[in-house]
């Protein structure tokens, strides 16, 4: 039996995260029908050129997994590349910043994508060490992403675990798009083929930090205002704040 998941985390002067999140990749439970483990399944950091260390620090765990570094860009262009290497059945986008502090999280998530034959789930997002704010924007994230689950699919790129084939059947993420390309690619799955999986990532408060809550809760709404109009992601909107 062949594996059955790759691990895409696109990347960018990652030092301080990405460790974190490798770590905690370490600790899932995780594994597949082979009886192959965490330490066997491949893990493709898409490093958009850092300048940080980054890349140094990701190579000290290719003891404990599967991991290679490949050339990545802009999030779309990084997952997009990691993608093409897969030859798994499933893969997982992972943000560089998030922790999977649940041991269980991964099993549960292949399991749920098995038995229901789904093409993407998803899990909801907390904020580690962020404020009453912080934690109101992701349970407004994770609102969003549970009424998707009934209407039309809603997933961020902090955890995005999809079906290979329907993800490129999809076409892949958008890389002209300048913001949103998670949200975009999301909603083209079938809503029967989407859930949102119990249990949760941790991610940070910095994106929040540069652009500001209000900015943030702006954005968010013009997003679903503008559902319907691919044109209007491909235009910039501030979102990409160097070294945020």
């Amino acid at each position: 039996m062949t594996q059955e998941l790759t691990i895409v985390i696109p990347a960018k002067n990652e030092v301080v995260m990405l460790p974190k999140l490798l770590a905690s990749l370490c600790l899932q439970d995780y594994v597949d029908g082979a009886g192959i483990g965490m330490s066997g399944v491949r893990v493709l950091v898409a490093d958009a050129g850092s300048t940080d260390g980054t890349v140094e620090v990701a190579l000290t765990f290719r003891d404990r997994l599967a991991l290679e570094v490949v050339p990545g860009g802009l999030p779309s262009v990084g997952r997009n590349a990691g993608a093409r290497l897969s030859t798994t059945r499933y893969v997982l986008f992972l943000d560089a910043d998030v922790e999977l502090t649940e041991p269980t999280l991964l099993r549960r998530a292949l399991w749920t994508m098995r038995r229901r034959d789904l093409h993407l789930v998803t899990t909801n997002i907390a904020c580690r060490h962020g404020g009453f704010f912080d934690d109101m924007l992701y349970a407004g994230n994770n609102l969003m992403q549970y009424i998707g689950s009934y209407l039309k699919p809603f997933a961020t790129g902090m955890f995005m675990l999809f079906e290979r084939e329907v993800f490129w059947e999809l076409g892949g993420f958008n890389e002209r798009a300048l913001f949103a390309e998670d949200y975009l690619l999301s909603k083209g799955v079938a809503t029967k083929r989407f859930r949102v999986v119990k249990g949760k990532v941790f991610t940070t408060n910095r994106r929040f930090k540069k652009l500001g809550h209000c900015k943030m809760v702006f954005m968010f709404f013009q997003t679903m205002l503008h559902s319907w109009d691919d044109e209007y992601f491909l235009r910039d909107r501030g979102y990409w704040v160097e070294g945020s």
